[in-house]
């Protein structure tokens, strides 16, 4: 994808803090971050909100591959694709909520819908 952001992070990196923050917004239902780190989130949180709709063995393992915890995986396919099952797209929402007080950068809350 060319349209990633870069996140002032090395790639690995970056990857390793995207997991890190899919798998606390399926953990937690929301989590307060930048703007800009919200919406990296977002779009790789619906891809796997997609692939718990399919629920096959593939879409499991693909799932597994990206989520560190087994449990979370388990709670994505079992509690949380299930409740989009109707749903095409749409499955998140960033809430601004305004400048940190250390830097100014711009926060946001990103939550499952």
């Amino acid at each position: 994808m060319a349209n990633k952001r870069k996140l002032g992070r090395r790639t690995d990196h970056r990857n390793t803090m995207l997991r890190n923050q899919v798998t606390s917004l399926f953990e937690n239902g929301r989590i307060e971050t930048t703007i800009s780190r919200a919406k990296e989130t977002q779009k790789m949180a619906e891809k796997m909100i997609s692939l718990g709709k399919e629920n096959t063995l593939h879409s499991r393992r693909q799932a597994a591959a990206y989520i560190y915890k087994p449990s979370t995986v388990q709670k994505l396919f079992d509690e949380i694709a299930p409740e989009y099952a109707e749903r095409n797209g749409g499955y998140t929402r960033v809430l601004k909520l305004g400048p940190r007080r250390g830097d100014g950068s711009e926060r946001a809350i990103l939550e499952l819908v």
